[in-house]
């Protein structure tokens, strides 16, 4: 098939379309109103990450002079800078405006986001004895003088610039830090019901007097401005280093990484502007967005609550799985059948209560799991460590590189290995994205294995808040087939056989490939043909063709894909038997789940794997099986309501615009209908 630009989406394109469904999410008077501010900071944060990672990588393409067509849809490097550059200016100048609307309905509810020229007499003592207190001690502050090098500026700050102007003598200008471990809102005393808060940027602009009092000058003024660096890790080549001092050089290298955005306050002076430009040597090809009067707009994630419950999502109670309890054994239940836990519906707790249960157990020999990204404090480290001072071998193959939390896995794993646990980094040319656990138990004089095999990180800080998958299990098949890939973490040069899970890199492909041509040869002898996808994300070109190749011989396709979608839905004589929708909502969707209809006895599979180049060719990934009939079940039923989201659902096409999914039927919300359908399932 030949790739054209009506065949695929650009990758970057796309995702900077479900960004704007998050930034729908901030729009949406549905949603509670401090809800609402914290999908702009996550709208915000997105964005960060997506300029540190996608956007360089299209400026890399660009300046070693490479036209980039193939690796982007279709799309010349320099053409789609430009075209990132326009949208995100639209989105940016939106995002201010639906700001502005949250800020009138906070007044509303008596809640003011107060500036600098706001503060009255009351205010004033707290504000002054705060900045003495709380910012001045830890501020930063950079004097530009021209013969001075500037130093680095670090892309998880903002900074204010000041400018200071003399009749008398030549302006300064001056760099104010604000820090990220700086708590960006402060809460004033309440006065009279009204909540009050101020940002640390209008208490240093309040301040400024303060700050500069040694310098003469007849005025003063503060604009803010932000960079964003290339967040990609290069690693030296340094045989005498290990593998974790290069990742941790490399990572402090990320912050002098080249500039991939600058964004200004536009009221700026434009000679202050200018003059900043050419000492960061930022020049035309970098992407220069003009933005208000704030930035790091990612701290509204943190927004305080102001105790308004009224204006928050209710919180759910996590509910335990029927059948399994956290009072009785998990090894004995689960040696009788297989359990799902679908976090946040279910209580993150059975995971950490089935490690804690095997760090006690005497009869347990062995644990091996797999780490990508880990809670800040947290308990299954503490599990894994507890396990290895009762004698237990502990083998954890933790993934350094998982983007953005290096340093976080670095920690963790010198004390780990600090406390006896053998370490494993992984496999040289590829991230470690599987997440599964084996446990050997000793049993009548042999080893039994148990385990569990999940869609999330092991992490109970995000499982309040990703949806995820995790099958608890004692399927000597499932569990014999996951050890061989611990095996291949030690033994990496040997390729082994599966029988029964789907293992990247050596055969996702051919694997699914299978799987859709089974689908394929159903259609064309008049036999029930469909397949049912749930994806974080697909850009896999290779894929998407073999989807059109399904669609094409009348193989139903539905598919659920929360992030970035390369392939072009609905269109006559491709893809007309595919449909694709997207949830965004209260949780964040993160299920990776395949049904496909086998002549009506499904087969199904949960994964940690989306259909990504990455993904399939890039890391290593599992997709486990599911073989008891009641989950199988459940997994189709769960599948369905959220098929069936006529509330937060919206309809990927080929002109990418976002559109509710909306109709006649009863209202499905697919997150609280689930949340029901499991209570409603343990009331029976």
């Amino acid at each position: 098939m030949t790739k054209d630009k009506n065949i695929y989406i650009n990758r970057e394109l796309s995702w900077l379309q479900f960004n704007a469904r998050v930034l729908q999410e901030a729009a949406d008077k549905d949603v509670p109103l401090i809800e609402r501010l914290r999908f702009l900071g996550i709208f915000s944060n997105n964005l960060d990450e997506f300029f540190k990672v996608r956007y360089a990588t299209v400026k890399r393409i660009y300046e070693a002079g490479k036209g980039g067509k193939s690796e982007l849809g279709g799309i010349k490097a320099g053409d789609l800078l430009e075209e990132i550059t326009k949208i995100v200016i639209d989105q940016q100048t939106e995002s201010l405006k639906i700001l502005e609307e949250i800020d009138k309905e906070l007044e509303n509810e008596n809640i003011y986001i107060i500036d600098e020229t706001e503060i009255d007499e009351d205010q004033h003592e707290f504000i002054k004895n705060y900045f003495y207190q709380e910012i001045s001690p830890a501020l930063v502050v950079i004097m530009l003088n021209e013969d001075v090098a500037l130093p680095e500026l670090m892309d998880i700050s903002a900074y204010l610039t000041v400018k200071m102007t003399s009749a008398e003598e030549k302006s300064q200008v001056a760099l104010i830090e604000i820090s990220s471990t700086m708590d960006r809102f402060v809460v004033l005393p309440s006065k009279d019901d009204k909540s009050s808060i101020i940002m640390i940027d209008d208490i240093l602009r309040y301040c400024l007097d303060d700050i500069f009092n040694i310098f003469n000058y007849d005025s003063i003024s503060a604009h803010m401005i932000k960079i964003t660096r290339d967040g990609e890790l290069d690693f030296d080549s340094d045989l005498s280093k290990s593998f974790i001092d290069k990742l941790s050089e490399s990572v402090k290298d990320r912050q002098s990484g080249d500039p991939v955005r600058f964004v200004y306050d536009k009221n700026i002076d434009q000679d202050t502007l200018a003059f900043l430009l050419e000492r960061m040597s930022i020049h035309k090809k970098e992407s220069i967005i003009p933005g208000g009067r704030y930035h790091n707009r990612r701290d509204y994630m943190n927004f305080p609550s102001l105790g308004r419950t009224d204006l928050l999502y209710d919180k759910i109670q996590p509910l335990s799985v029927k059948g399994l309890s956290l009072e009785n054994s998990i090894f004995k239940t689960i040696a009788k059948k297989d359990y799902l836990v679908y976090t946040p519906y279910h209580t993150f707790s059975y995971i950490v209560k089935f490690l804690r249960e095997a760090a006690l157990d005497p009869k347990v020999r062995t644990i091996k799991i797999t780490i990508y990204r880990l809670a800040q404090i947290s308990h299954v480290a503490s599990s894994l460590i507890n396990a290895a001072k009762n004698g237990k071998k502990v083998i954890v193959s933790i993934e350094l590189r998982a983007r953005f939390d290096e340093e976080a896995n670095i920690n963790y794993a010198e004390q780990m290995q600090d406390e006896g646990i053998t370490m494993l980094f992984g496999v040289t040319g590829l991230k470690v994205h599987s997440k599964m656990c084996v446990i050997e138990r000793e049993e009548n004089q042999k080893l039994v294995r148990y385990g569990f095999i999940s869609t999330g990180n092991f992490n109970e800080s995000t499982a309040k808040i990703y949806t995820d998958f995790t099958l608890l299990t004692a399927n000597s098949k499932i569990l014999k087939d996951i050890n061989k890939v611990f095996n291949f973490f030690e033994v990496n040069y040997k390729i082994y056989r599966y029988k029964h899970i789907i293992t990247s890199p050596h055969y996702t492909k051919s694997k699914l490939f299978a799987l859709i041509d089974n689908e394929i040869e159903s259609a064309q002898k008049g036999k029930p043909a469909y397949i049912k996808l749930k994806l974080n994300s697909i850009s896999s070109y290779k894929m998407i063709d073999k989807l059109y190749e399904a669609s094409r011989a009348g193989v139903k396709i539905q598919m659920i894909v929360r992030g970035l979608c390369c392939l072009v839905p609905g269109v006559k004589g491709m893809s007309e038997n595919i449909e694709v929708i997207s949830i965004i909502d209260k949780f964040l969707e993160h299920t990776r789940l395949y049904i496909f209809a086998n002549n009506n006895d499904p087969k199904i599979y949960i994964s940690s794997a989306d259909w990504m180049t990455r993904n399939i060719d890039n890391r290593v990934e599992v997709s486990c099986p599911i073989y008891d009939e009641d989950i199988k079940l459940e997994l189709q039923h769960l599948y369905n309501i959220c098929w069936n989201d006529n509330v937060k659902a919206r309809i990927i096409n080929e002109t990418q615009n976002n559109v509710y999914r909306r109709n006649d039927k009863p209202k499905v919300r697919a997150q609280f209908d689930t949340y029901n359908y499991y209570l409603n399932n343990l009331e029976e």
